[in-house]
């Protein structure tokens, strides 16, 4: 009984904000933009924040990149050393003690590379 309550209330929610939308011009509301809605506020939950640092070790194994680097005002971060999730594709060419600029993600204590490159100089 109580799964049939929470299923139609979600129903009479859904419903709800569909009447929301039909009363407002231009606005449609349906599974798909409420997904999208979903998508935008869990990516204004993660920033993409930039910094600059030093690889200390690559990890292929684990898909990590581990770079020194430098205060990241973006997220509150002080200078530290910490490792990174990274793709293969992204760690194509790099090695331990090179410069980098990269792009992340940072989801609590876990951080994902969106974009890194080389400073070679």
């Amino acid at each position: 009984m109580k799964l049939t309550l929470i299923a139609v209330a979600g129903t009479v929610a859904a419903l709800s904000l569909s009447a929301q939308a039909e009363d407002m011009p231009g606005m449609k509301m349906d599974a798909t933009s409420m997904k999208g809605m979903q998508i935008q506020q869990e990516t204004q939950q993660a920033p993409v924040a930039k910094a600059e640092g030093t690889i200390k070790a690559i990890d292929t194994t684990k898909h990590t990149v581990t770079v020194a680097h430098g205060a990241v005002p973006a997220v509150q971060w002080p200078a530290m050393t910490m490792a990174f999730n990274a793709t293969a594709k992204q760690l194509e060419g790099l090695k331990a003690g090179d410069k980098v600029a990269f792009e992340f993600r940072a989801d609590g204590m876990a951080a994902t590379i969106v974009s890194i490159k080389s400073l070679k100089q």
